[in-house]
């Protein structure tokens, strides 16, 4: 395994298992250096949103990267005041010229707006059937929601970003995304950093010489899971990236999945304040 490691979208696309996320990364000079250190590291895939308002910084660095555009996997998102069919269209637009960029490898919904979500989708389908984006999906649907999607939707969605991290694990709706040929891929993988000082999962990764970080990315490689932490610090940036060297074991994987609380850093869908 490696960071050029991909898994294969239901439509086909190539989407790497392990990639850069921008959150909270403020655009200019932070968002321009950290996209580089992690394509400088080997990152090909890069994760950002309308919300995160860093696009332009994260355009910039893959421009100065001198890496070729189609050899990087670029992902925007969708935010929750721009939903609906026409709005959607002009949105992306707005992230597309941010960006500087002809396409977007992947385009998701940011949140499930209650009412508004399948006409949006109908939107995605278009960008998706116009060749303006290589693959469509959706972050943070719960079962219920992806239902009420798949009822109108014409393309099912090929990937769902979900919290996911040792203290919530969501088992369920993984399995329900499996079955439905959906990637699922991992935001906070690290729980903001709240599990970084985890005893269990400290004492794990004494025994491998690895950081409690680098032993939660590989647990969610190992379970098939996308994985996308950030960082602004170099360091940390190649750090996260080293987990191609080892494989946790079946005790310790089950170890680890036993520490799942149901516990969000992060707000619930079913009640996030849009």
């Amino acid at each position: 395994m490696s960071l050029k490691d991909t898994v294969k979208l239901a439509n086909g696309v190539e989407m790497p298992r392990f990639g850069f996320g921008v959150w909270q990364v403020k655009d200019g000079a932070e968002a321009v250096n950290s996209v580089k250190w992690a394509i400088d590291a080997g990152y090909i895939s890069i994760d950002t949103a309308a919300a995160y308002k860093n696009e332009e910084g994260v355009g910039e660095a893959i421009r100065e990267s001198g890496v070729n555009r189609e050899d990087l996997f670029v992902t925007t998102k969708l935010w929750n005041a721009d939903q609906g069919y026409e709005s959607t269209l002009q949105a992306f637009e707005t992230s597309l010229n941010k960006l500087g960029l002809d396409y977007v490898d992947l385009y998701l919904i940011h949140w499930p707006v209650e009412g508004k979500f399948n006409e949006t989708w109908r939107a995605f389908e278009k960008l998706y059937q116009d060749g303006k984006v290589r693959a469509i999906g959706v972050c943070n649907f719960h079962e219920h929601h992806l239902k009420t999607l798949l009822e109108t939707a014409e393309v099912v969605p090929m990937v769902n970003q979900i919290e996911l991290h040792p203290l919530l694990s969501q088992k369920p709706l993984r399995d329900f995304c499996a079955e439905q040929n959906i990637v699922v891929e991992a935001w906070s993988p690290l729980g903001s950093g709240k599990i970084l000082n985890n005893p269990e999962i400290k004492t794990i990764a004494e025994k491998y010489g690895k950081s409690v970080a680098q032993v939660i990315l590989r647990w969610d490689l190992q379970h098939g899971i996308v994985t996308i932490p950030k960082s602004v610090h170099k360091e940390r940036i190649i750090e996260n990236a080293d987990v191609f060297d080892f494989e946790l074991t079946k005790e310790d994987m089950a170890a680890i999945d036993a520490l799942n609380k149901d516990e969000r850093t992060g707000p619930d869908p079913d009640n996030f304040n849009f």
